[in-house]
């Protein structure tokens, strides 16, 4: 199929496949014209993409865990869970940063607000 029946059928961009494919993450052949031809399977392989990628994984964390789905093992599978909790961990680090710094904000919010309420702003 031509890229732009995978985007159809996908729901990606005809510029996210064309990133996919840069970053390694998919592959197609050439047509005798220079257009790109992928198969069957690579519908399921970038609807997989996008739920790596809605997961907050990277480009370069997509590709370390994609071993686990093209040559399963146990070696490949330890790896690939390993690698989904480490991101897992970095987000819930980042949200508790994030919520740190709502609460500075709404604190600051509050000071305003009372200082409004007792000096009225002319």
């Amino acid at each position: 199929m031509q890229i732009g029946d995978l985007s159809a059928r996908t729901g990606a961009s005809v510029r996210s496949l064309r990133y996919y494919e840069e970053q390694g993450l998919l592959t197609s052949t050439r047509s005798a014209g220079g257009h790109r031809r992928f198969a069957e399977h690579d519908v399921d392989r970038v609807l997989l993409l996008q739920r790596l990628y809605a997961a907050g994984l990277s480009s370069r964390t997509i590709a370390a865990v994609l071993p686990c789905v093209d040559r399963p093992s146990d070696a490949t599978s330890d790896d690939a869970f390993d690698l989904m909790v480490a991101e897992r961990d970095r987000l819930t680090g980042h949200i508790a940063d994030l919520v740190r710094t709502r609460d500075a904000l709404d604190e600051l919010i509050d000071v305003n607000r009372r200082s409004r309420a007792v000096a009225p702003v002319a």
